[in-house]
């Protein structure tokens, strides 16, 4: 704000969502610069300058403070990266901050953000407001089923963006749910919709879709999808069929995360397997020949 006057500042991402993972351990945020003789933009100067400048200052301001700072402006995409290297907890080395130094859009909604030394045109402002719009209509559901999708993504090779998912979830998470509902009604939303193409920008204003993860085809990510989809499924029917260890052990194979849900006791499961097993095998034995014959002399 100090090298920009006049500029506004917007957070953006899971701190501005609602949906940040613990340890928090980095936070989203751009500063909007005012552009009254319209230098900058498509066709006239790119972003680069500005984004150095912001860096400038961001490094000459909290370096006092944070000796170890490190901000990385050359080479990036889009953001400015600052690095402080100071660890918040055992489980993470660092707290980071991605800065994004943009325009607004001259010709309609949305700002123009850079693209290595071009522009992009976005909407983080209304994807924030789509977003606790969400949450409240939800009733807290959006976020909380948010998170638990985050979790997910994070440990399957993170087949979607964090944005990817959320713009997913602004389609079918509108109203309050449980949390086990929630994803399955994210999971077969996700499905249909990618099986048709990828997601389109909720504000209405990117050209583009939201980018998969690019190691994976469309393909490989809806069938991703699929079986956590179908393990999901697997861990309903084992609750709703009276066998709790069974649907435990299989939201932790969905979760695939120790630290979030650890498996249950493998040799319980066994057991509950056989049990299942022996239940269902009984329940599909053919009729005893006293039966039959009672049927038969019962029939007119």
């Amino acid at each position: 704000m100090k090298a920009f006057p006049g500029a506004r500042v917007y957070v953006n991402g899971s701190v501005a969502h609602r949906d940040a993972l613990t340890p928090l351990t980095d936070v989203d945020l751009g500063v909007v610069v005012p552009d009254p003789d319209g230098i900058y933009g498509p066709g006239k100067k790119g972003p680069t300058e500005l984004r150095e400048k912001a860096a400038r200052h961001i490094r000459d301001q909290l370096r006092p403070t944070y000796g170890d700072l490190r901000v990385e402006a050359t080479g990036r995409k889009r953001s400015i990266l600052i690095k402080f290297n100071e660890p918040v907890s055992d489980r993470a080395e660092d707290f980071t901050a991605d800065v994004i130094v943009a325009i607004d859009y001259p010709d309609g909604p949305g700002l123009l953000i850079p693209r290595w030394n071009g522009w992009d045109r976005s909407h983080p402002e209304e994807h924030t407001h789509l977003v606790r719009q969400a949450i409240k209509d939800s009733r807290g559901s959006y976020a909380r089923v948010v998170r638990l999708l985050k979790r997910w993504n994070r440990a399957h090779g993170k087949p979607l963006c964090s944005w990817n998912v959320k713009a997913i979830a602004l389609g079918c998470i509108t109203t309050p749910t449980t949390q086990l509902q929630g994803l399955l009604t994210w999971f077969t939303y996700a499905v249909v919709e990618l099986r048709k193409g990828e997601t389109r920008d909720p504000a209405g204003v990117a050209p583009k879709p939201i980018k998969l993860n690019e190691s994976m085809t469309r393909t490989q990510v809806v069938q991703c999808l699929e079986d956590a989809l179908s393990i999901l499924r697997d861990a309903v029917r084992f609750q709703e069929d009276g066998y709790p260890v069974l649907a435990a052990d299989a939201l932790a194979r969905f979760f695939d995360d120790d630290a979030m849900l650890p498996r249950p006791d493998q040799g319980a499961v066994r057991r509950a397997t056989a049990e299942r097993f022996r239940a269902r095998q009984a329940s599909a034995s053919p009729p005893s020949a006293s039966a039959l014959v009672r049927v038969v002399n019962e029939s007119p």
